[in-house]
């Protein structure tokens, strides 16, 4: 049955491609695993964490489960769950929560895809700790390509008896019981270049700052267009609001506005919002790109993109989002932009958005600004 339900999931609104794919091996061994322990469940007590496109949620539901609660990091993926749900006809078993206490209270069984982040897997396995029931039993699994022993040493940080399963498919799960040490996330603390950076497990570059965002700081313009409430300055795909709260720093008195796709990136860009007291003036938004601005309503937007489509590394995410960008740049409006010099995006920056200059380059990075034309 669960079969039959994956050949009907889509990654949809997320990027589709051959080989892209919304359900794997990990999330049927997952389900298979535990589906007794989901048997003697009751409604509400079955927590799906870290779910890609809402196969491990469906497939629970279908087996009968109630009241599911499941946490989705990406928008597009907690957009796909909807729609597949209704394209299953499952709409209504569950309900999405932001990872905090109301989603893991009481639990009885977690089912958790493996993040890649070992910090990301200790707030997660630190908050169950905390918050879910003491006889919970976590059924964590993963591709063995993506899961290492270090995640086994995190679990047993927070659960006092770890069994392994065999391996199937190229996969595996790892069975925790035992809730010990927990507690609720709390974001990692840096400070680079006179600004607090803050950042919870598993948000891009962590608490520091990497190259090809510290090379797009470096080339930032003295007197950006923009930067008043209605138009403010744009800092896509903002990860942990280094770009948002540097110009909402650099430029006095400036409105910036700072979103990005993932909820962990959010959480910990109003962190750092807030640790540079800026909170006022940048609103931190998440949203699929820049879904939620009005076409041609932006002066000045800064971009770093991301090449992640949840596990899967493809090259589809920066044409769509260069694509949203034109979209909401005015005429004459400027998109600052950095990027890996082999990706060659150009040609693309200057098809999609416009004139296309180079403003600066290192052996791995370039910088360009186009102009919307």
């Amino acid at each position: 049955m669960v079969n039959g339900i994956f050949e009907e999931l889509r990654r949809w609104p997320d990027v589709e491609a051959p080989g892209l794919v919304a359900a794997d091996a990990a999330d049927r061994l997952i389900l298979d695993e535990s589906a007794e322990l989901r048997a003697g469940a009751g409604p509400g007590e079955v927590v799906v964490i870290n779910d890609a496109y809402g196969a491990l949620t469906l497939g629970a539901a279908q087996a009968g489960g109630t009241e599911i609660r499941t946490h989705i990091d990406a928008i597009t993926g907690e957009r796909a769950l909807d729609a597949n749900a209704a394209r299953v006809g499952l709409t209504g078993h569950y309900r999405s929560l932001p990872l905090s206490a109301e989603l893991v209270s009481g639990a009885r069984v977690v089912l958790l895809r493996l993040p890649r982040s070992l910090d990301s897997l200790r707030d997660i396995a630190g908050l169950i700790a905390a918050h879910a029931h003491p006889g919970v039993v976590v059924v964590a699994g993963g591709r063995l390509k993506h899961m290492s022993l270090s995640m086994n040493t995190v679990l047993r940080e927070h659960f006092g008896q770890l069994d392994v399963s065999h391996a199937r498919q190229k996969s595996r799960v790892l069975m925790a019981r035992g809730p010990q040490d927990g507690g609720d996330p709390v974001p990692a603390a840096a400070q680079v270049e006179g600004l607090e950076v803050r950042a919870y497990g598993g948000a891009f570059a962590g608490a520091r700052l990497d190259i090809g965002t510290r090379l797009l700081l470096e080339n930032l313009p003295d007197t950006p267009a923009g930067g008043t409430l209605s138009d403010p300055l744009i800092d896509l795909a903002c990860g942990t609001g280094v770009v948002g709260a540097w110009m909402a720093q650099r430029y006095s008195g400036a409105h910036v506005y700072s979103c990005d796709q993932s909820a962990i990136a959010v959480a910990s860009a109003q962190e750092t919002m807030r640790a540079n007291g800026v909170q006022d003036r940048v609103a931190v938004a998440r949203d699929d790109m820049l879904g939620a601005r009005a076409d041609a309503s932006a002066s000045f937007i800064a971009l770093n993109p991301p090449f992640h489509s949840a596990a899967a590394v493809t090259d589809l995410i920066a044409p769509r989002m260069f694509a949203d960008v034109a979209r909401v740049l005015r005429p004459g409006g400027e998109l600052l932009c950095v990027w890996n010099s082999g990706l060659k995006y150009r040609p693309m920056l200057e098809r999609l958005v416009g004139p296309t200059r180079q403003v600066a380059r290192n052996n791995k990075f370039t910088v360009t600004v186009s102009t919307r034309r």
